[in-house]
């Protein structure tokens, strides 16, 4: 069974190995994060890992029994008791309410182990997917999200209440 674990420095190579492999696919639905992300990969989750030391964000990994990444849950801009919302999915878990699930589990430790009230979300207005994850999470939109909020495409925010 998957298990939702905080990001970790022993995470890196798994982190890695998902973003590889599911490039293309998370491309479709969001902006490419460019060759630069992979190669400076090593630096970048040290410093995702200095941010979760301090709270303002906390990054959380799905990984399978076997070791590997099936998603990333990120709780960024943590204040003021909110906190947004960020996932993906590795495409071959994709579809089968694996986000739905993970993302009411990270509800869940949003309110217990942050102490967070509300969260929110942006994705593209395109990204059927994502919005009906959010919309099966208890989340409901809020109105229009900034093109920059979603890689530069038109988008909507969703909020919640934990």
């Amino acid at each position: 069974m998957p298990e939702l674990q905080r990001l970790q420095a022993g995470h890196a190579s798994a982190v890695l190995a998902f973003e590889l492999a599911n490039r293309t696919y998370f491309a479709a639905a969001v902006s490419d994060r460019g060759d630069d992300f992979f190669d400076q990969f090593a630096d970048r989750h040290s410093a995702l890992l200095a941010e979760q030391e301090i709270g303002t964000c906390a990054f959380h990994v799905l990984v399978a029994e076997d070791g590997s990444v099936l998603g990333r849950f990120n709780l960024v801009n943590i204040e003021d008791l909110t906190a947004e919302l960020g996932y993906r999915v590795a495409q071959h878990v994709a579809g089968r309410g694996v986000a739905t699930e993970t993302v009411r589990n990270l509800c869940q430790l949003a309110a217990t182990r942050h102490g967070l009230r509300t969260l929110r979300a942006a994705t593209a207005l395109e990204n059927a997917a994502s919005q009906k994850v959010l919309t099966k999470a208890g989340f409901v939109p809020v109105g229009p999200a900034d093109p920059a909020d979603v890689g530069g495409k038109p988008g909507i925010w969703y909020q919640r209440r934990i």
